[in-house]
C-alpha cells in the first residue's frame, strides 16, 4: 500500500511539474508574443524581399548584361580588338563598359576576361594583367586560357619566372591534350630564355611522354636535343 502511495505521489509531482512548465511557457508566449510576431514578420519580409529582388532586378539585369556583351563577342571572334574592348560608338559599349555598367553580373565577370585578352593583343600588358586577374571563373578550360594569357603578359613584361608559374598552372588546370602541351611548350621556351636548359629539357620531355599525339610533340625531339646540347 505504501508502495502504491509513493507511486501516486510521484505521478502527482510529475503532473505538477508539467503543469508548471506549460504555465511558464504560456506566460513567456503571452509576454513576448508581440516580439515573436515581429521577428517572424521580419523573416518573411526578408525572404519576400530576396525573391522579389532576384526576380525583378537581378535576373533582368543579368539578361541586359548578356545582351550588352554579345556584340563584343562577335568583334572578339573577328579579332577586332579595339572595338571589342572600347565599343563601336553606335550601340555597343565595349567590354570595359559592360564591366562598369553591369558590375556584379556573370556577364561583367566574363567581360573582364575578354577585356584582358583584347588588351594583351593591343600590347597593353599591365592593363591586361589587371583585367585577367580580376576574372573569377569556374569553367576549367576557359579559366586555363585566362591563366595562360596571364603568363604571356608576365613574360612580355619581363617577369619570366611569374610567367613560367602561370604556364604550368594553366597546363595543369586544363589537363587537356589540346591546351596543356601549348602551355608546357611556352613554359619550356621561357626556361630557355633564362638559360635554364635543364628545366626546359624536363618540360619538353613531359610533352613528349604525356601528350605524344599533340602537334607540339611532333617536332619535340629536336628541341630535346637542342636543350641537351645547350646544357653542356
Amino acid at each position: 500500500m505504501a508502495k502504491k502511495t509513493k507511486l501516486s505521489e510521484q505521478s502527482t509531482q510529475a503532473e505538477k511539474s508539467v503543469s508548471e512548465i506549460l504555465s511558464k511557457t504560456d506566460q513567456f508566449v503571452d509576454k513576448y508574443l508581440k516580439q515573436i510576431l515581429i521577428a517572424v514578420a521580419v523573416v518573411i519580409i526578408i525572404v519576400i524581399g530576396i525573391i522579389a529582388m532576384r526576380h525583378y532586378y537581378l535576373l533582368p539585369r543579368e539578361k541586359n548584361a548578356e545582351a550588352a556583351l554579345f556584340p563584343g563577342q562577335n568583334y572578339f571572334s573577328n579579332q577586332q580588338w579595339e572595338k571589342a574592348l572600347n565599343g563601336d560608338s553606335i550601340e555597343y559599349i565595349g567590354f570595359l563598359g559592360v564591366m562598369d555598367e553591369f558590375s556584379g553580373t556573370l556577364s561583367a565577370n566574363l567581360a573582364k576576361a575578354y577585356a584582358g585578352l583584347c588588351q594583351y593583343q593591343l600590347g597593353a600588358y599591365e592593363d591586361a594583367l589587371q583585367s585577367l586577374k580580376s576574372y573569377k571563373g569556374k569553367d576549367q578550360l576557359f579559366a586555363a586560357q585566362v591563366i595562360g594569357a596571364i603568363g604571356d603578359c608576365e613574360v612580355n613584361l619581363g617577369n619570366v619566372k611569374e610567367g613560367i608559374a602561370a604556364f604550368r598552372k594553366a597546363a595543369d588546370l586544363a589537363n587537356s591534350s589540346l591546351l596543356s602541351p601549348v602551355y608546357l611548350n611556352k613554359e619550356a621556351i621561357a626556361y630557355e630564355s633564362l638559360g635554364d636548359y635543364r628545366a626546359a629539357l624536363g618540360t619538353y620531355k613531359t610533352i613528349q611522354s604525356k601528350y605524344p599525339q599533340s602537334p607540339e610533340a611532333a617536332s619535340i625531339e629536336k628541341y630535346i636535343e637542342r636543350a641537351k646540347v645547350l646544357m653542356k
